[in-house]
C-alpha cells in the first residue's frame, strides 16, 4: 500500500507544472503592490489622523481640496463621499429635476445614468464615436425641448470633444455636466478634463489612477456661489451646526480618504506616465495584427489610460485565453446601459445605438496599470498574437 501511495504521489508532481513552465502572472490590477511599496509613509499619515480625532472635515480635507484645484486649474474642488455623489450633488446643484432630460453616453458606467434618474431626470444617450467617447453630432440630433444639461463621459482616461460640446450648449442654452470618473489629469489642448464645463465630477474609487482605500470623490468648480452650495449639499444642507438652508445628504469625505488620496496625489505624474508608457508599448508590439483594434491618439490629446481598451475578434474566446497565459482582463463594459434591465422603461432597445452595441461586443481592457514591467507587456502581446495566428 505504502508503495502505490509512493507511486500516485510521484505521478501527481510529475503532472504539475514546474515554476519554470508556469505562465507568467500579469494581474490586471496591483493594489497589494501599492501598498507594499508606500506602506510606511501611509500608515504614518493615517495614524496621525486617527490620532488627531477630527476623522470627518478634518484639516486633511481641505488640504486635499485645494491641492487638487491647483492641480487641474479650477477655481474650487468641493470633496464628496464618491464619484456617483459628485454627479448626483452637481445636477441637483444646477437644478436639474423632474421634466428635464441630460444627454449622455450609453457605454459608460450604470453609475452616469443613474444619477440622472435619481435627481428625477430622464438619461437621453447619444451614439458614440470609434474611440468610444461620445459624439457630437449624436449629441446635437438628440436635443429637445425639454434638454437642459450634456453630460459627456471621458471614457478610459481619453478627454471627449469638448470643443465641440461646448458649442452645442452655447447654443441651446445647455449646461455641461462632465463625468470625468477615468479621467483625472487627463488633458485637451493642455487644458485639464472635468475644468470645460460647469461642472467636473471624479471618481477616485480603489480602481481610479488617484485611489482611495475606499469610495471617494470630488468636484470641480469656477462659480464661487455654485460651489458653496454644493458644499453645503453635501452636509444636509448646514450652513452651521443649527442652521440648514436647503435640503440636502451626507456625502463628505472623510478624513482617512482625505489623507490616503493626499499620500498619492504626489505620485500621479509618476502613476501616468507608466500607463501612457504600457500603454504606447501595446500599440508598438500590436500594431501588426489586424484582428485587434486600438483607438488612436490626437495630437491635442493627454490620455491617461485608466483603462487600455482595445476591440477584438472573439472577444470571450481571447479572454479566456489570455486567462490560461496567466493574464487578468476586464470589460468595461459588457452592457451597455440602454440594454440594462434598469433602463426597460426608457424606450431603447438593440439597434438603438448600434456602435455602442457593437463596441460592447469586442471591447476588451488589458492590464495597463503602473506596476507592469516591459517583459509583463510583451507577454501579453505575445499571447494575443499567439491566440489570433
Amino acid at each position: 500500500m505504502a508503495s502505490s501511495a509512493a507511486t500516485v504521489a510521484e505521478a501527481v508532481s510529475a503532472a504539475r507544472p514546474t515554476l519554470s513552465e508556469a505562465p507568467r502572472q500579469v494581474p490586471y490590477v496591483a493594489l497589494g503592490q501599492q501598498f507594499e511599496a508606500e506602506s510606511a509613509s501611509l500608515l504614518a499619515r493615517l495614524q496621525g489622523v486617527l490620532a488627531s480625532g477630527q476623522w470627518v472635515a478634518g484639516p486633511e480635507v481641505a488640504e486635499l481640496e485645494g491641492k487638487l484645484a491647483e492641480r487641474l486649474g479650477a477655481r474650487e474642488c468641493i470633496a464628496v463621499g464618491s464619484g456617483t455623489d459628485a454627479l448626483i450633488l452637481s445636477l441637483r446643484g444646477l437644478g436639474i429635476g423632474p421634466g428635464d432630460e441630460v444627454i449622455t453616453a450609453p457605454n459608460s458606467f450604470i453609475a452616469t445614468a443613474s444619477a440622472i434618474v435619481h435627481v428625477g431626470a430622464t438619461p437621453v444617450f447619444a451614439d458614440v464615436l470609434p474611440d468610444q467617447n461620445i459624439d457630437p453630432q449624436r449629441v446635437e440630433a438628440a436635443i429637445t425641448s425639454r434638454t437642459r444639461a450634456i453630460l459627456p463621459v471621458h471614457l478610459t482616461g481619453r478627454a471627449a470633444r469638448m470643443p465641440e460640446l461646448l458649442e452645442l450648449a452655447r447654443r441651446h442654452g445647455l449646461k455641461v455636466i462632465e463625468d470625468a470618473a477615468q479621467a483625472v489629469d487627463a488633458r485637451l489642448n493642455g487644458q485639464a478634463a472635468g475644468t470645460f464645463g460647469d461642472l467636473g465630477c471624479f471618481s477616485c474609487h480603489p480602481l481610479k489612477n488617484l485611489n482611495a482605500a475606499g469610495d471617494a470623490g470630488f468636484i470641480l468648480a469656477n462659480d464661487a456661489e455654485l460651489a458653496e452650495r454644493l458644499r453645503r449639499a453635501r452636509s444636509n444642507g448646514l450652513v452651521d451646526r443649527e442652521t440648514a438652508l436647503e435640503w440636502g445628504v451626507v456625502s463628505r469625505l472623510d478624513s482617512l480618504q482625505a489623507a490616503v488620496l493626499l499620500e498619492r496625489l504626489p505620485k500621479l505624474d509618476g502613476v501616468t506616465q507608466a500607463r501612457r508608457r504600457n500603454a504606447e508599448q501595446y500599440r508598438k508590439l500590436l500594431a501588426g495584427v489586424p484582428q485587434v483594434f486600438m483607438p488612436p491618439c490626437r495630437p491635442d490629446e493627454h490620455n491617461v489610460f485608466h483603462t487600455f481598451v482595445v476591440q477584438v475578434e472573439r472577444r470571450d474566446e481571447l479572454q479566456a485565453f489570455l486567462r490560461q497565459r496567466g493574464v487578468g482582463t476586464a470589460i468595461h463594459y459588457k452592457i451597455p446601459i440602454h440594454l440594462q434591465p434598469a433602463a426597460r422603461t426608457l424606450g431603447y432597445g438593440v439597434g438603438s445605438f448600434p456602435l455602442a452595441e457593437e463596441q460592447a461586443k469586442r471591447i476588451l481592457s488589458l492590464p495597463v496599470n503602473q506596476f507592469l514591467s516591459a517583459t509583463d507587456v510583451e507577454h501579453v502581446a505575445a499571447s494575443i498574437k499567439e491566440f489570433f495566428a
